[in-house]
């Protein structure tokens, strides 16, 4: 499938949903973001993801990366392609400038993500973990270090990882094994496997820099004893040249479901040399400054999967010819008619339009708070820091498993094309599956959410946001055309605080109530989210509409799709809330030794 990038609604939310401009303009360090230099930008970025990515996409994935004696070898043309990202300045969009970077807002660099994930998922894996680890080494990271490893990194000439993952330890990291062990030069010798490690070797950049989590001698138990270090691939010169390979050694790479032109490592530290970065102890507080950024990356995954599923589908709905409509011939000059006229057909392509732009607009949103933590100051920082917390485990956890949902419907509108590579549709299903896995599971996320943000927070974190809806509705409570919005809106943020409540009461007398409870939690709070964001497109476009636009198709389109998505999708929320009373004991209620087969 060619991608072709949605470059007006990507305008219509940076530009007149969430007027990023005016948000630049309250941060100092932004203010130079103006929607010239913002749309120039993003025609440069569909131009390379529409022209040189996307052609790779479905090579990419059928000959995927080879592995040789510890080297990894990309596809062909992601050499080239690569160079290319790098020479448009892309890696350095929102590095600092004192290292090479442009300063610009992640925001902007969200938005160019999106465009290159959709048109190569796996070709974005290469430089996507890079912008966490420049984030963690600007924060965390002595001057020394700064000066050795930002430029090159910025510049895309070096990469970067994190390697958490060990194969005893997925997510629960207090349990990690790699050991660091003082040298007498201040450095530190790394000992350990990491697994699971994307991008950890590959033919790409001159050099590697691992972020990488390891225990010292002596330290405390569990996650409050775990140091984070800087592990190059080749050792870094005083002269910042390079200098000889580091016993850092890709072990093997994974034979994988989907994201196959992305190297999947196991990484091995024999006594590599490392550098401690941060407090002692502390580097699974440090690690959170890349987290954050990669469960982000990963949100926007789940848009891409539904952007990539619906432009396949609508192409494919509008030419393949199947029966009539039950309402009389839609074409009657031909066999029989398209697709897209049936009811089945539409539900599909509708439920992929709303999760993708509904998904741009939460991924955007997110975003815009991501910039004030970075550039804001006083009692902005701070709210937009909470807002950030809460939202992060809903977008990530939510639009990954709305990805799919939309990924399977691409396959499904193909019919039987879709399940063969051909369409590329049965390859967005395999690339996105991973997306509900990595950077935290649904689960772990779901549990984040309830557990530590809402219930952790005694509810602050969540009352800031019910607070913000609630100001929406009240605000446009009067207007006709926005009461089909407004009144359901009104009604679910009531539920999603009194849902709460009860969550709270069951588990003081359960504890594993909120276990029980927290998918079913996540999926509410998604939904309720998505529907706050489709009010205020809807508002936007009736708004539009009202003054004459010349593009009322597209503004029309926009209030149509708000209204199927409350109409249809919204009310889902029912089932949550009502598997949500039942309570723990269904789940628990059987022995172990009951689980046979």
């Amino acid at each position: 499938m060619q991608y072709k990038a949605p470059l007006r609604d990507i305008q219509f939310v940076m530009h007149e949903l969430l007027d990023s401009e005016s948000h630049y303009k309250t941060l100092p360090a932004f203010q130079e973001a103006d929607r010239e230099l913002m749309d120039s930008l993003f025609e440069m970025a569909a131009s390379f993801a529409e022209n040189e990515l996307s052609p790779l996409n479905q090579s990419g994935d059928a000959e995927g990366c080879k592995f040789d004696n510890g080297k990894v070898t990309t596809p062909k043309g992601f050499k080239e392609a690569y160079k290319q990202y790098c020479e448009l300045g892309f890696p350095a969009l929102s590095a600092e400038e004192e290292f090479g970077g442009q300063n610009m807002p992640f925001s902007l660099s969200t938005v160019i993500n999106e465009m290159v994930g959709t048109a190569n998922w796996s070709f974005s894996m290469y430089p996507g973990l890079s912008h966490g680890a420049i984030q963690t080494i600007e924060h965390h990271g002595t001057d020394e270090q700064k000066q050795t490893y930002l430029e090159k990194m910025v510049t895309g000439e070096w990469s970067g990882t994190m390697c958490l993952t060990e194969a005893h330890a997925g997510s629960d990291l207090g349990i990690i094994r790699t050991k660091a062990e003082p040298n007498d030069d201040g450095t530190y010798s790394i000992t350990g496997q990491k697994i699971f490690i994307s991008a950890g070797e590959h033919d790409l950049t001159d050099n590697i820099i691992h972020i990488v989590l390891a225990r010292l001698p002596g330290a405390p138990a569990g996650t409050k004893g775990i140091s984070l270090f800087i592990v190059p691939k080749v050792l870094v010169n005083e002269d910042n040249s390079l200098g000889e390979n580091n016993n850092v050694v890709c072990g093997s790479i994974e034979h994988k479901m989907g994201i196959k032109a992305s190297a999947t490592c196991v990484m091995n530290f024999d006594g590599a040399k490392g550098y401690l970065i941060g407090p002692e102890n502390r580097g699974l507080q440090c690690m959170f400054t890349f987290m954050n950024v990669a469960r982000i990356g990963t949100a926007v995954q789940g848009l891409t999967a539904a952007e990539y599923a619906f432009q396949g589908s609508l192409t494919y709905a509008k030419d393949r010819l199947a029966m009539r409509a039950l309402s009389g011939a839609k074409a009657p000059e031909k066999v029989a008619d398209p697709i897209i006229v049936h009811p089945a057909v539409r539900n599909m392509l509708l439920t992929e339009k709303a999760f993708a732009e509904g998904g741009r607009a939460l991924v955007y949103y997110l975003s815009h708070f991501a910039d004030t933590v970075a550039k804001g100051e006083g009692d902005d920082l701070k709210f937009a820091d909470q807002m950030l917390s809460l939202l992060t485990p809903i977008a990530k956890a939510f639009l990954t498993e709305t990805g799919l949902e939309a990924a399977n419907h691409g396959v499904q509108v193909y019919g039987g094309h879709g399940f063969i590579s051909e369409w590329g549709m049965e390859q967005n299903v395999r690339d996105t599956r991973i997306a509900c896995l990595y950077e935290g599971t649904t689960e772990i996320q779901a549990l984040d959410l309830l557990g530590r943000k809402v219930l952790g927070s005694q509810g602050k974190l969540l009352a800031n946001f019910v607070k913000i809806i609630q100001t929406f509705c009240q605000e446009h409570k009067d207007n006709d055309e926005m009461g089909q919005f407004i009144r359901p809106l009104a009604k679910h943020v009531k539920e999603w605080g009194d849902l709460t409540s009860r969550i709270g009461m069951q588990a003081t007398e359960n504890p594993d109530a909120v276990g029980a409870a927290a998918v079913d939690y996540m999926y509410f709070s998604g939904y309720v989210t998505l529907a706050y964001l489709w009010a205020r497109m809807a508002l936007v476009a009736q708004t539009a509409i009202a003054d004459g636009t010349g593009e009322k198709a597209f503004y029309d389109a926009k209030v149509k799709t708000a209204q199927f998505y409350f109409t249809k999708l919204l009310p889902r929320t029912t089932t949550y809330v009502q598997r949500i009373s039942t309570g723990v004991e269904p789940y628990m209620s059987m022995d172990v030794d009951q689980f046979a087969f």
